[in-house]
């Protein structure tokens, strides 16, 4: 039995969390797409969970300084 979970739960942590800080923060897809200078669609893709769409530790930075949240706060389940 494997104690890892799978590249799915974890990136499924992660877009939940930037989805939740995003409307704590009132904001739009497309305004968090304007302000991290993304495409509105590469911001879809990065919260839809059916979507097995990779993202970089650079762009989880930029969406976390635009939401100011602490990174790390992507990662709590």
């Amino acid at each position: 039995m494997s104690y890892y979970n799978s590249n799915d739960h974890y990136y499924n942590v992660i877009r939940k969390n930037i989805k939740k800080f995003r409307k704590e923060k009132h904001f739009t897809q497309q305004q968090l797409a304007d302000a991290t200078d993304m495409s509105v669609d590469y911001i879809c893709e990065i919260e839809s969970l059916k979507r097995n769409k990779s993202f970089s530790i650079v762009t989880l930075g930029r969406i976390a300084d635009v939401l100011e949240v602490d990174i790390k706060e992507f990662f709590t389940k």
